[in-house]
This record gives C-alpha cells, sequence and structure tokens, in this order.
C-alpha cells in the first residue's frame, strides 16, 4: 500500500500535466478517479475512501494540508503544530488536542514552506523563523527544525471576521458597562491610553473595540508589526506595517522608523498595535507633543509592572536618568488598562488606572477600576483627576 504522501506526489505530477488552472471541483474529479480506479485503493471502506480523497485534495489544493479544516472554522482561534504528531487548537477559549498527525515531518516542512513563499518569505537552516501575516489576516510564526528541539514548530492566530464590539465584550462579561462607558467618554475626549495583558489577554481585540469611538472625522494613523487591527469607522486612515529584512539583510522597516515618520503625516492620533522594545521613546514622545488620544498595547503582568517594563524599553533606546524617563512616561499617558486571561479561556479587565504623575520619583495611580473574584471589575469611587491636559482645565 503507498503511503498518504506517495499518492499526493503522483495527483500533484496529474495536475501539473493539465494545460491550464483547474477548478477545486475539476481537481476533486480527478482525485476521485485516481482513488477509486487504482487497485491500491480498492481494499479501503467507502468511508476510507472518502477520508483519503479529502485529505490528498486538502494537501494538494490548500496550503495548510490536514489543517486546512481547522484554518476554515470560525471556531478555532489558534492552531499550535508542535512537530508532526502533536497538533492543538484553541476554540472558545479552551485548548484541545487533536488526533490528526502529519504524516512525515517532510511533509509538515512542506506546508511552511508554501506558507512562507505565499508572503515572500523563505525559511531554512539559515533562516529558521518566519513571522508573518495571510490574506486573510491570520498571523503566522514557523520555526524551522535546526532550532526547535521537537521538531519543525508552527502556530497561526486567527483572528474573528466579525467585529467584535463593546456589547459583545460586555455580554461576554469581559467589561461591565459602566467601565465601557467610562472608558468610550475618554476615547472620545482624547486621552493617551496603554492597554497592557499577557499572551492571549485580548489586548488587540480591546484596543480595536476603543478604535470604534475615534470622531470620525480624526486622521489617525496605525502602526502595527503584523497588520491585525480592523479599524472600519474612520474614513481618514493610513495603515503602516514593518517589514523584516531580506536575505542580505537589508530592506528592513521598524517599528520605530514607522512612528518618527508618523509624525509628518499630519495625525490626530497615533495606534500602534503592540510596543516591544526601544520604539517606545519614540511613542512616549509623540504623546508628549500633542497627539493626544494616542493608543497602544504592551505586554505586561499588573499596571505597576507594565511601568517598569516601559522603562526598561525606554532604557534600550537610550542611556537616560531613569527619573528624565518616569517623567516622560507619567506626562504621556493618561489611561492604563490591564487585562488578564483565566485558565478557563476568560478574558476580563482587570484593572483602570489613571496615571496622574510623579511624587519622589514614584508613579501617582488613580485606580478607578479594581477586578476581584467576588465582585468582578468595579468602580473604586475615586473621581477622575483634572488638570494633566490643558483641555481638562478648559473643560473640554
Amino acid at each position: 500500500m503507498k503511503t498518504i504522501q506517495q499518492a499526493i506526489r503522483e495527483i500533484r505530477d496529474l495536475l501539473a500535466l493539465q494545460q491550464r488552472e483547474l477548478t477545486d471541483e475539476e481537481a476533486m474529479e480527478i482525485i476521485e478517479n485516481h482513488v477509486f480506479q487504482h487497485e491500491e485503493f480498492a481494499f479501503l471502506s467507502g468511508k476510507q475512501k472518502g477520508e483519503y480523497i479529502k485529505r490528498i485534495f486538502h494537501a494538494v489544493r490548500k496550503d495548510l494540508d490536514i489543517l486546512n479544516p481547522y484554518q476554515e472554522d470560525d471556531q478555532v482561534s489558534e492552531i499550535m503544530v508542535n512537530g508532526k504528531d502533536h497538533i492543538f487548537i484553541e476554540k472558545a477559549g479552551q485548548i484541545f488536542s487533536i488526533s490528526e498527525t502529519f504524516d512525515t515531518v517532510e511533509a509538515l516542512e512542506e506546508v511552511i514552506r508554501r506558507l512562507a513563499a505565499g508572503v515572500q518569505r523563505e525559511i531554512n537552516e539559515l533562516n529558521p523563523i518566519v513571522d508573518a501575516r495571510l490574506s486573510d489576516g491570520s498571523r503566522v510564526n514557523a520555526v524551522y527544525k535546526n532550532v526547535a528541539i521537537n521538531g519543525p514548530i508552527l502556530t497561526i492566530r486567527k483572528f474573528p471576521q466579525k467585529h467584535i464590539t463593546m456589547e459583545d465584550l460586555i455580554r461576554n462579561k469581559t467589561i461591565p458597562r459602566e467601565a465601557a462607558e467610562f472608558l468610550r467618554d475618554r476615547v472620545r475626549q482624547g486621552y493617551n491610553m496603554l492597554i497592557s495583558g499577557g499572551t492571549s489577554s485580548g489586548k488587540t481585540t480591546f484596543l480595536n473595540v476603543l478604535s470604534n469611538y475615534i470622531p470620525k472625522n480624526e486622521r489617525v494613523i496605525v502602526i502595527e508589526d503584523s497588520a491585525e487591527l480592523q479599524i472600519s469607522n474612520i474614513l481618514n486612515i493610513v495603515r503602516l506595517e514593518c517589514r523584516n529584512a531580506n536575505l542580505q539583510g537589508r530592506g528592513e522597516v521598524s517599528m520605530e522608523q514607522l512612528i518618527k515618520t508618523s509624525l509628518r503625516m499630519r495625525p490626530d492620533r497615533i495606534i500602534v498595535g503592540e510596543i516591544r522594545g526601544k520604539e517606545v521613546m519614540d511613542m512616549i514622545q509623540a504623546m508628549n507633543t500633542g497627539h493626544d488620544g494616542s493608543l497602544c498595547t504592551s505586554h505586561g503582568n499588573s499596571v505597576k509592572g507594565m511601568l517598569r517594563r516601559l522603562e526598561a524599553m525606554f532604557l534600550q533606546s537610550t542611556p537616560f536618568p531613569i527619573e528624565a524617563i518616569r517623567s516622560q512616561i507619567a506626562e504621556a499617558i493618561d489611561i492604563m488598562i490591564h487585562l488578564g486571561r483565566f485558565q478557563q479561556g476568560h478574558r476580563r479587565v482587570l484593572e483602570i488606572c489613571q496615571l496622574t504623575g510623579l511624587q519622589r520619583e514614584e508613579y501617582l495611580l488613580n485606580p478607578l477600576f479594581y477586578y476581584t473574584e467576588e465582585k468582578g471589575l468595579f468602580s473604586t469611587g475615586n473621581p477622575l483627576e483634572k488638570g494633566k491636559r490643558p483641555w481638562e482645565e478648559a473643560g473640554k
């Protein structure tokens, strides 16, 4: 009995002999004829033949091979492949192991190479990591086997085709209505906001939701490492995406460069998908030079932890005295929002604080909403302090 990979190679050769581009239906007919007429498949049951045909079709017509059904499943948010034998998916916030496996390491490598080629990237032993975005917006990360001990690694982060709204987050208990309305008003008024949280805590989704409250007549510059945000309510919008260097080490466009150039585009607001390193200095300076209403995200374990991480990232860019760095951060950011992800997959807003300034070189935080297991996210009752922004004193 020939292996599935042998059958796939034969079908690819058959399809390559065709004189024109085939439709999926025509390709399926060729695959069915090959399976049903070939004597080596005769002992298979009808159900087994059907599964065999489906597997071959996915391999020769779809880039993701056995992963394609999960890529097409709207309920699946993440696909994680740890070598050829261990595949996991995240569905409804829960992670499940699936029974399908790749027949060989080479079959998994072929999927990774096709994905990389589709976004004009190359992955091999000299360039063992690919981080890219697919045409449907999914984010792909792949690591070659010479770096990953347990075989080639492939991770696909999917994003919902339906735009999530604040009402959806309220219904999912991510945030209560009172806190949602508070943030809505702060976005409209032009407060600078930083959203922090761990991996898969919902930072990008939350940023996307908040952007819906930006007044439609403003000019917005969106800067991302890989384009993920789905901002559709702004007409005057510029979208910028970082670019990796080519094989010769040329052509890189960094987040730092894009933030700098965005300041020359007459932005009313700047939105940065995620701050990861020394570009934090340019973002903080942008917030301090009249670009109110800026929004960005970054990884952090808490509001206070995020502030310390901002300092560390700032120091990557320049050896400023820590006192000067803290002063810049305290002046730039108005509202800090921290999200968390629970073991059951639920995502919650855990803290909303106002950063009001410095005192004896320590940040002054005004806690506005705080999460406990008993109460959920509740208002602390603290009023929003005024005076940090000129328009606040004017009573805007």
